[in-house]
This record gives C-alpha cells, sequence and structure tokens, in this order.
C-alpha cells in the first residue's frame, strides 16, 4: 500500500532566511472502483481505509444498504514504473449485481444535482430515514467534539494537508476518526466503516467534520441516517436545506464554546451550559 505522506524539496523563504530541505506533504493518488470489473469512478484520495471509503460512496450513492450487499473487495492488478503494485484499482463485487450507471460518476465528491431537484432526489433515495425525536446531546458534550477529531488527526500533524471526519456517540465517545485530502472521502471512510460495523442505519451517532459543511455530506449523513452533523466551519445555503429537508440536526462554527445551530435544534440540550454560565455569574 502506498504510504499517506511523501517527502519533496522545496524552498523556504520568510522576511530574515532561505532554507531548503524537504517538506512532508500529504499523498494524493487516484483510486478506481469497480463493480463486477466495471469502473463505477475515479476519485482522488489520499491512500489507507480504501475498503471503508469504497463502502461509504456505495452506500451514499444508494446502491448498497447493509455490509452484506457486498461479498468482496479486491484490489485489482497494476503497477507503477518500478513495478509495484500501485492498489489504486477496487473492484467490489454484489450479492445482487447492479448495472453500472451509463452516466460515469465524476471524478469529484460532488453529487452532480442542484437546487430543489437535489433535495427531492436525496429525500427519496435514503433507506435510512431520520425520526422526528431522534437522539439528544448535551452542549458541551458536542463542543468537545471538534478537540477529539483533531486529536486523532496524526497525518494532519505532519503535513497540514488532510481533511478529517469522525462518527461519536452522544455521550462523546469517539467511534471512528479518518482522514484524506478529500473532505468527501473521509466522510465515506467513516461511513465506510459504520457499514463494515453494522452501525447503519447510524441513528444513535454523531458527525463531526473538520472543514465546512456542504451539501454532499449532509447528503452522506442523510443517506447514513445520521442525525446530528457539525461542522467547525460554515456550512452552504444548499446544505442547510437539505439538513431541513431531511430533519437533520446541523451545527456549523463549532470552535470553543460556540456554535450556530442551523436546523432541528431540539436534539441539542443547553441546559447544563446556561446553569454553569449562571453559577459562575454569581
Amino acid at each position: 500500500m502506498s504510504r499517506v505522506t511523501a517527502r519533496r524539496r522545496m524552498r523556504r523563504i520568510s522576511s530574515t532566511a532561505e532554507i531548503r530541505r524537504p517538506d512532508t506533504l500529504a499523498v494524493e493518488e487516484p483510486l478506481e472502483i469497480r463493480l463486477g470489473g466495471q469502473s463505477l469512478v475515479v476519485t482522488m484520495r489520499t491512500p489507507g481505509s480504501d475498503i471503508d471509503l469504497a463502502h461509504g460512496f456505495l452506500l451514499s450513492e444508494g446502491m448498497v444498504g447493509t455490509a452484506t450487499d457486498i461479498v468482496a473487495a479486491r484490489y485489482c492488478a497494476g503497477t507503477d514504473d518500478q513495478g509495484r503494485n500501485t492498489y489504486n484499482v477496487l473492484d467490489i463485487t454484489l450479492r445482487t449485481p447492479i448495472p453500472v450507471p451509463p452516466r460515469a460518476f465524476p471524478s469529484t465528491g460532488a453529487c452532480g444535482l442542484c437546487g430543489k431537484t437535489a433535495l427531492d432526489q436525496v429525500r427519496t433515495r435514503t433507506r435510512f430515514p431520520l425520526s422526528c425525536d431522534g437522539p439528544i446531546v448535551d452542549t458541551r458534550t458536542l463542543m468537545a467534539m471538534p478537540p477529539a477529531l483533531r486529536d486523532r488527526q496524526s497525518v494532519f500533524d505532519s503535513t497540514g494537508g488532510l481533511h478529517a471526519a469522525g462518527l461519536f456517540t452522544t455521550e462523546g465517545t469517539v467511534l471512528a476518526v479518518r482522514e484524506d485530502i478529500g473532505r468527501h472521502n473521509a466522510v465515506d471512510k467513516v461511513i465506510g466503516w459504520a457499514l463494515r460495523e453494522n452501525r447503519i442505519p447510524a441513528h444513535d451517532l454523531v458527525l463531526i467534520v473538520s472543514g465546512r459543511a456542504s451539501f454532499e455530506l449532509v447528503q452522506k449523513a442523510v443517506m447514513a441516517g445520521i442525525p446530528i452533523l457539525g461542522a467547525v466551519s460554515a456550512p452552504s445555503s444548499l446544505a442547510v436545506d437539505l439538513a431541513a429537508e431531511a430533519g437533520l440536526t446541523l451545527a456549523g462554527f463549532l470552535r470553543g464554546d460556540t456554535m450556530n445551530v442551523y436546523t432541528v435544534d431540539e436534539r441539542i440540550r443547553t441546559g447544563q451550559l446556561f446553569n454553569a454560565s449562571s453559577s459562575a455569574a454569581r
């Protein structure tokens, strides 16, 4: 398997000095996912957890619903200029074969949909609609999740170039963290982990992402039955629209002791936070 980091020479210039030295970079390589030998998608990713990535992608696209829908996942032969296996082609065998869509998936994580059409299609496609009541998470517990995610970003520490996604219980226990150069891939990897661990639908879990909350990330959460999504940065307008349509709790700017809750805020309990603030004021 390819390494997740690579060394490259660079020239560092500052106001006081100039040096040449190696720098550690995140590896970016293509992964082709095939279904029964037919090419389905090519995505740029950081090598590692490729099987989780494929499982999560297939679930997000509505092609599978349980781990038992996938019979096998194997790397195909492929070598680089030095004769080493690149591990960049993964062939998936489904229990019930399905035809590969006639329109090839784009090599980005984008859904290729927009506006009301996108909202309608995601709402009707998910196998795991979200319950109106759902789980409750304490505000302080939710605020502690991004630091817990950051503490587990080992490759980011050495490269500064990867996104991360993590699945948590509502009590704050970290279940899985994955890093990738693509934020959508990081989410697919943790969802794929949950699928392989029989945790889908994930109606009792919280998804935390290290960057912004785009439409596609909300889409993936909805497809996996995840009721709460927290992002360190901003959501997009369409992400908020989809979250509202699907009944997903979406929190953005989840940093320190603040957050913006855009949809279904009933799942976030604030009593302990305000009680602590009132006590401190006295």
